[in-house]
């Protein structure tokens, strides 16, 4: 198999495409962002990363507090409104029904299958972006979207994305099992 360059601005697809919250001119804000990663276990720490001029990220540093929304496909067109439009110029505490946690500077959405509710650990600027590190404090799921107990991505149905092609797509089948399909790998030793 020849393997060609791909340059080293490659995006890591597909990624979970959110809507993360905050509050900015003491409004509810939402803001569509794919960077985004689980990097630690206990605590449960998340990263995103957010462009310098973005007023989520301000805000996110005001005041310490945000969420991640993650929507389903059927919300690719209020989702993609959400990363064409600058909180600093729209109002868009309208757009969803917003809920709160513990905080009120967190500001979550009813219509997305699964809410994180985080405090802000630590930031780093990079050239173009800040990388976020916040600690999930709470998680709100639609019951609908469990099966014994756990989150299904199926019924979750998350809004995915893949660059740079700059594409969204829906989740697709299930393949195997973790940390099960290597196991008769393993065996043979």
């Amino acid at each position: 198999m020849v393997k060609l360059s791909g340059g080293n601005n490659v995006a890591i697809c597909p990624m979970p495409v959110t809507l993360v919250g905050s509050i900015v001119n003491g409004h509810p804000n939402f803001m569509a962002v794919g960077w985004i990663a689980r990097v630690n276990m206990s605590p449960p720490l998340v990263s995103l990363g957010l462009n310098h001029g973005s007023a989520t990220r301000s805000a996110i540093l005001e005041n310490k507090e945000f969420s991640i929304n993650f929507p389903s496909s059927k919300m690719v067109r209020e989702t993609d409104y959400c990363g064409l439009t600058s909180g600093k110029k729209i109002d868009k505490s309208n757009i969803f029904t917003v809920f709160y946690g513990n905080s009120h500077q967190a500001p979550m959405i009813s219509e997305c299958p699964l809410s994180l509710e985080c405090t802000l650990i630590e930031s780093h600027d990079y050239a173009s972006h800040t990388c976020i590190i916040g600690e999930i404090i709470g998680s709100y799921i639609d019951e609908s979207c469990l099966t014994d107990g756990k989150p299904d991505q199926i019924k979750i149905d998350p809004l995915l994305l893949t660059m740079p092609d700059n594409t969204y797509w829906r989740i697709g089948e299930k393949v195997g099992k973790a940390w099960h399909e290597g196991k008769s790998l393993i065996d043979k030793d």
